[in-house]
């Protein structure tokens, strides 16, 4: 789901105390102590300074990133 800049600003302008947790149980210890970190095998970690670049210039980003990366993998075969 995607949040509009309006209502992200919204969401982040919220007090802490304004936001009802009451139907979120507590994670105690032994929850963290059993976590694993599962990262998905096609992911790719883009530099935070990249990613907004392409936001900022690309209404559809992620298809214009993988274009780049294509145009670089067919450029060096």
């Amino acid at each position: 789901m995607r949040l509009s800049k309006t209502r992200l600003s919204e969401i982040e302008s919220l007090r802490e105390d304004a936001i009802d947790t009451s139907e979120i149980p507590e994670l105690d210890d032994d929850f963290w102590e059993n976590t694993q970190r599962i990262v998905p095998e096609n992911y790719l970690q883009i530099e935070h300074e990249i990613l907004e670049w392409f936001k900022e210039h690309e209404q559809n980003y992620h298809v214009r990133i993988n274009k780049v990366l294509r145009a670089h993998m067919e450029a060096h075969q």
